[in-house]
């Protein structure tokens, strides 16, 4: 199979090509601009294209297939010179869907929480050492790429983001991989830019309900009040399959969960992760894991040995006094899950919660009133954003005021993330938990401390 890839440098791009190159195929790709880990990742595979920028010459007759990522325009002169030679174009959701359509797929799918229990099963899985195809938002421990494929797997497991698929393509990528096996870890509104009402976006979650096939099933959290309510005025054919947070209990910077009750007996299971929204990911995983053949014993007992995953509720930092966190947290319902996950942690130890906006969400001034109270359970708040960052997205300029009390009170609004540092510098010292969310980069702040 010869294969081109339009816009090969993407996140999950360039790891599709990784995994096609890995499965004997022929691969080729082009983009005007690749950024690292892709660059040298591609380079090492020798998949890194010898010139940056479109070239119509790279598109034949003798390929099989095109496949096209998000950052490619309608007007991109490859996607036009393939579209005249009648050539099949695919977006990677389709592709994904292509390779794994004679296998059971788990599809993940909520407004947050999809890296961490997609990563859940992919574990649990690897620990019995069975074969699956995947794709994941983030790049885990144990895994060489975000992307794997294979010619003999049976299962495939799918992180189910609910944003769009291409520029040619506008269905919800959770749409395209047709599950088999749906979770919804639960419901707010995101990705305002595309889903302009809550109402367009509960719409999205109900038709992929709805798409499930009558011997299939969906395992959704029963604990949120969106999702509770939108499966129970649902009517389907596929198994329903609810889920609760589990009891737990929190001992010196540990979690545990307890009465979990298999083979007869309760036990106590002790984990590497921590937080409320966590626990809650845990049980769509093990519902997930029992369709791929698991037993319930056998989920306990690989996942206390997760992890966790890269910004997600990732701790860079931790000594007897105090401890780093960096999360991936960028919507109010993510924000506050995070924040409470922590403060549960260590409810006695001042904790310091700073967040940037960064996606057109959450720096869009009429959506702003939702994170009220999201960093309420903190001791310290502050929220970050670059006014060159509204530049580039060709957005309005936003108002420190406008959203200082969007977030509520005490809250401290900077727009220089040196002044930010240097606010965190007079609280942090040494003896606190800090935590810092963002999908960004915090402006490329030194987040050393």
């Amino acid at each position: 199979m010869q294969i081109h890839f339009i816009s090969i440098g993407g996140a999950v791009m360039h790891n599709m090509a990784i995994a096609l190159h890995k499965k004997g195929y022929q691969v080729t790709g082009s983009d005007d601009e690749i950024y690292e880990p892709a660059a040298s990742r591609l380079q090492k595979y020798g998949l890194m294209p010898k010139t940056f920028g479109w070239d119509t010459d790279n598109i034949h007759a003798g390929l099989d297939a095109i496949i096209l990522g998000m950052h490619a325009r309608k007007d991109n002169p490859e996607m036009l010179r393939a579209q005249e030679l009648g050539l099949k174009i695919y977006s990677f959701p389709e592709y994904m869907y292509e390779q794994t359509k004679d296998k059971l797929r788990i599809v993940v799918g909520g407004s947050h929480g999809k890296t961490t229990t997609t990563a859940m099963i992919l574990h649990v899985l690897h620990y019995f050492n069975l074969e699956f195809d995947y794709l994941v938002g983030s790049q885990l421990a144990g895994f060489e790429t975000m992307v794997g494929l294979s010619n003999t797997s049976r299962i495939a497991v799918f992180e189910g983001d609910e944003y769009l698929t291409s520029a040619l393509d506008l269905r919800p990528k959770f749409h395209v991989y047709q599950a088999q096996v749906g979770i919804i870890t639960g419901i707010a509104w995101d990705h305002i830019n595309v889903f302009p009402t809550f109402e367009n976006y509960l719409y999205q979650f109900e038709k992929f309900i709805k798409d499930l096939p009558k011997e299939g099933c969906i395992i959704y959290c029963a604990d949120d009040a969106e999702v509770k309510k939108l499966l129970d005025e649902t009517e389907i054919s596929a198994e329903k399959i609810p889920y609760h947070t589990p009891a737990f209990e929190i001992h010196e910077g540990h979690a545990t969960l307890t009465n979990i009750e298999y083979d007869g007996s309760l036990h106590k299971i002790p984990l590497m992760v921590f937080g409320t929204h966590n626990f809650q990911n845990m049980m769509a995983a093990k519902h997930a894991c029992i369709k791929a053949g698991i037993t319930v014993a056998q989920f306990y007992e690989a996942i206390q040995s997760f992890k966790g995953t890269s910004n997600r509720l990732e701790t860079i930092h931790e000594d007897a006094r105090s401890m780093i966190i960096r999360d991936f947290a960028h919507a109010p319902s993510k924000l506050k899950a995070t924040v409470n996950a922590v403060r549960e942690l260590y409810p006695e130890r001042k904790l310091i919660a700073i967040y940037e906006l960064h996606t057109f969400s959450s720096l869009n001034k009429d959506f702003l009133p939702h994170y009220k109270d999201s960093l309420g359970k903190a001791d310290v708040r502050a929220v970050l954003f670059s006014k060159h960052a509204l530049e580039i997205k060709k957005m309005p300029m936003l108002d420190s005021e406008e959203v200082a009390s969007g977030f509520g009170e005490d809250v401290s609004v900077f727009t220089d993330k040196n002044e930010l540092r240097k606010f965190i510098e007079r609280h942090y010292t040494g003896n606190e938990n800090l935590l810092l969310m963002s999908s960004g980069t915090f402006d490329g702040m030194d987040l050393e401390f």
